[in-house]
C-alpha cells in the first residue's frame, strides 16, 4: 500500500504527467485540421468522419515528427519531465530515415497518449467528486443514472467514485512509466548508430594514444638527454670549458625540439578549429643528430647504421626512428651514461635494429617511468607488423626489433 502511495505522490509520477498533457493539447491544431477537411463531407457520413477525424492528426503528427528538431525537442522534454533509461543515453540526432521515422511515430503516440490522459484527467474527477458528494448532499440523480441515483443502490454511488478516481490515477502512473521505458526505444540510438558511436569513440582513444606515445617518445627523451647534458656540464665546467659550452647547446636544442613536439601535439587537441602547428615528423635521416645528442650526453655509442636506408619507406622510417630514441632513451634513463651498442642494417626484406647496454650498476638510480616505453615500442612494431625481443640476457638489457620493408616499397 505504501508502495502505491509513493508512486501516485512521486514527482515524477506528475512531471510524466505534464509531459503526455502537453501532448494533449499539441494534438489540438491538428484535430482543427481534420475538421477544415470535414467542411465539404456530410456529418451523417459517419464512416468518413471517423476516418478523417483519426488519419489527419496521425499523418500530420507523424509528419511534423519527421522534422530533425522535433526529436531533439522531444529528447529533451523527455530528459527533464519523464527521466527513466533514456537520461543515461547519449542525445542522438536524426542522422537516418530510419531514426526519423522512430521520432515520427513517437512524436504520434505521444500526442494521442496524452490526449487520452488529458481527457481522462478533465472528465473524470468531477465525475468522481460529484459521486462522492453524493454522500453529503441529498441529489436526485436518477434522471442521469438511473437505479443507482436513488433507492437502495444509492449507497454504491461513494465506492463508485472512489473506483472511478483510483482508476484516473493509476492509468497516470501507468502511462508514465510505459512513458519513460518505451522512450529509448524511439527516440535513443539505433543498434547501428550505437555501433557508428563506439568505432568513433575507438577512434579518439587510438589518437589520443598516438598522440601519448609522441609525446612520451619525443619529450621524455630530450627532458632525459637534457638531464644527463646538464649534470655532465656542472661536472666538466671549470675542467672542460668547451665541452660544456658544446652539452649547453645541444641542452637548447634538444629544449626547443620538446617544445616543438609539444606544440604540435596540443595543437591536435585544440578544439576550437584553428589549424594546428605543423611540426615534420622525424625519419632515419634524423637518426645521426640522434646519435650525437646521445654522445654529449656521455653515453659512448658503438654505432653501425647501413648506409643504404633510403629503400626504407617513410611509415617505416618514421616509426623506426621512434623506436630508436625510445631504446637509446632508456638506456639513458634506466642505465645511466653506459657505453650503448647501436645497430641499423637492411637485410633482405627486413629493417633490423639492435640495442643493447650493460644493466645498471647498484650505484646508479634510474629515472622514474611510466611502464609506456616498451609497450610503446610493441605498439609501433606490432602496426608495422614485425617482431620485438626485449629484455635482460647475461649482464646486459638487449632490444632486437625487425620490421618488413619489402611489403611498403
Amino acid at each position: 500500500m505504501r508502495r502505491v502511495f509513493r508512486s501516485v505522490v512521486a514527482r515524477e509520477t506528475w512531471r510524466r504527467w505534464a509531459y503526455l498533457v502537453v501532448g494533449g493539447a499539441l494534438l489540438l491544431p491538428y484535430f482543427m485540421l481534420a475538421m477544415t477537411v470535414l467542411g465539404p463531407i456530410p456529418m451523417a457520413d459517419l464512416p468518413k468522419t471517423v476516418l478523417v477525424l483519426l488519419a489527419c492528426p496521425v499523418a500530420g503528427a507523424f509528419v511534423t515528427g519527421l522534422v530533425p528538431a522535433v526529436r531533439l525537442l522531444e529528447g529533451t522534454a523527455v530528459r527533464e519531465l519523464v527521466g527513466g533509461p533514456l537520461v543515461a543515453l547519449p542525445p542522438s540526432a536524426a542522422r537516418s530515415t530510419g531514426t526519423r521515422v522512430r521520432t515520427g511515430a513517437w512524436f504520434t503516440l505521444h500526442l494521442f497518449t496524452g490526449f487520452a490522459v488529458s481527457g481522462l484527467s478533465l472528465a473524470v474527477p468531477p465525475f468522481g467528486g460529484a459521486l462522492l458528494l453524493t454522500a453529503f448532499v441529498d441529489w436526485d440523480l436518477r434522471n442521469y443514472l438511473g437505479p443507482f441515483g436513488g433507492g437502495p443502490l444509492r449507497p454504491l454511488l461513494v465506492p463508485i467514485g472512489l473506483a472511478f478516481l483510483a482508476g484516473v490515477l493509476a492509468v497516470i502512473v501507468v502511462a508514465g512509466r510505459l512513458t519513460a521505458a518505451f522512450a529509448p526505444r524511439f527516440l535513443g540510438p539505433s543498434p547501428a548508430e550505437r555501433l557508428a558511436d563506439l568505432e568513433a569513440a575507438a577512434v579518439r582513444l587510438a589518437e589520443r594514444n598516438r598522440l601519448a606515445r609522441e609525446l612520451h617518445d619525443s619529450v621524455g627523451h630530450a627532458l632525459s638527454v637534457v638531464t644527463l647534458q646538464a649534470a655532465a656540464a656542472g661536472r666538466v665546467l671549470a675542467a672542460d670549458p668547451a665541452f660544456a659550452k658544446e652539452a649547453l647547446g645541444a641542452i637548447e636544442e634538444s629544449a626547443r625540439t620538446a617544445l616543438e613536439d609539444l606544440d604540435h601535439v596540443l595543437g591536435l587537441l585544440r578544439e576550437d578549429g584553428r589549424p594546428a602547428a605543423t611540426a615534420p615528423q622525424k625519419t632515419l635521416d634524423d637518426l645521426p643528430r640522434l646519435l650525437e645528442q646521445a654522445r654529449i650526453a656521455g653515453v659512448t655509442l658503438d654505432a653501425h647504421v647501413d648506409p643504404d636506408l633510403a629503400r626504407v619507406p617513410a611509415a617505416v622510417s618514421r616509426e623506426t626512428y621512434r623506436i630508436a630514441q625510445e631504446c637509446l632513451t632508456n638506456a639513458l634513463k634506466h642505465a645511466g651514461p653506459v657505453p650503448v651498442r647501436f645497430r641499423l642494417e637492411l637485410r633482405g626484406d627486413r629493417l633490423e635494429l639492435a640495442v643493447g647496454n650493460p644493466l645498471a650498476d647498484a650505484g646508479h638510480r634510474p629515472g622514474a617511468s611510466g611502464g609506456r616505453g616498451l609497450a610503446g615500442i610493441r605498439e609501433r612494431v606490432t602496426v608495422l607488423r614485425g617482431t620485438l625481443t626485449a629484455g635482460p640476457a647475461d649482464g646486459r638489457f638487449e632490444v632486437a626489433v625487425s620490421l618488413p620493408v619489402g611489403s611498403h616499397a
